[in-house]
């Protein structure tokens, strides 16, 4: 059987495209608009096509590889909760799901996934996009599933929240099942830093490691206009420090033989963790290479989609495709 073929928006650090990947989708194309997120994915697999473009200029008549392929994702910019959404003509992010929407016209793929926010999903602020939406892509034939999911169901160390919409061509929505957790218990902190917390021979790793049992908070990438690697707001940086990580900046290499570990002694007895290290909590393998400076390469996995999540999606639509389409009954 060949491979399913997929086309990724806004791909970033590529976290969508290595979770289909494993899901054993082949992609045409990548596109984003980031230079550093471009050479992310250069770098991990030099034979994917990457394509340094901004979604809402992409013009798919110059790109006759995107046509019939059997899935359009998109991980798109998050869109702004409550207020910010009542500008929609300007506001950049709800543009750019109005350019998936078209593209998916141009392109007819024979599913669609768009990832962002929960509150995508259900929140009343968004009942106008979610309405274009559906007027869009009904109108092409497809089946429309929002659901939301949460990463660390599917093994990543994070409490992550992601809003999905899954657009699937009627002959084979019938078939679409959600993705099912795939972890019984929920992997913590320490359990997937402990060997890069090891890695130069600090004697407290361990200790450390043992009392950080808790999920990882949401890891916010930040905006390219503002500042640089930040662990996010008061609640989620009082959330780190309960796990004894210092939260006012990011380490260059985990611990070594002389650091003492004793949260007693305020910010100098706090480990910090590595931008390394936060790629592990948001699911990428360590082979993953992120390029780029300190904030740009954080600012690429916090807004990555876990690949973990994007396998289980992956899986979800492959066998949904696989299946034998349903044919409309003749008059």
């Amino acid at each position: 059987m060949s491979k399913l073929t997929f086309v990724d928006v806004c791909a970033g650090a590529g976290g969508l495209a290595l979770g289909l990947e494993r899901a054993g989708f082949e992609p045409r194309l990548l596109l984003d608009d980031d230079d550093g997120a471009c050479r992310t994915l250069r770098a991990n697999r030099p034979h994917w096509n990457v394509l340094k473009a901004d979604l809402l200029d992409f013009d798919p008549v110059e790109h006759s590889e995107v046509y019939d392929v059997d899935l359009l994702t998109a991980g798109l910019p998050r869109v702004k909760s409550s207020a910010a959404v009542t500008r929609e003509s300007s506001d950049t992010e709800i543009r750019l799901i109005r350019a998936t929407a078209y593209l998916v016209h141009a392109v007819q793929p024979r599913a669609l996934i768009i990832e962002n926010v929960p509150t995508l999903v259900d929140e009343d602020s968004f009942a106008s996009i979610r309405e274009f939406l559906r007027q869009e892509l009904t109108h092409l034939e497809y089946e429309l599933f929002w659901f939301s999911l949460n990463a660390c169901d599917f093994g990543v160390p994070q409490d992550r929240g992601l809003g999905i919409l899954a657009a699937v061509k009627q002959q084979w929505a019938n078939a679409f099942r959600l993705p099912r957790p795939t972890v019984h218990e929920y992997v913590s902190v320490g359990e997937v830093l402990a060997p890069s917390m090891r890695s130069r021979g600090w004697p407290d790793a361990d200790r450390w490691a043992a009392q950080a049992t808790s999920l990882a908070p949401t890891l916010v990438g930040g905006s390219k206009t503002h500042g640089g690697p930040d662990f996010g707001p008061t609640g989620t940086k009082a959330k780190w420090r309960r796990m004894g990580v210092y939260t006012k900046s990011f380490g260059n290499e985990p611990p070594g033989l002389d650091f003492k570990w004793d949260p007693s002694l305020g910010d100098d007895g706090l480990v910090r963790i590595t931008v390394d290290q936060t790629a592990l909590l948001q699911g990428f393998p360590d082979a993953w290479e992120i390029t780029g400076l300190k904030t740009a390469r954080y600012r690429q996995i916090g807004h990555a989609t876990p690949p973990p999540v994007a396998e289980a999606l992956g899986r979800a639509i492959a066998e949904a495709l696989n299946r034998d389409p349903i044919v409309p009954a003749a008059g």
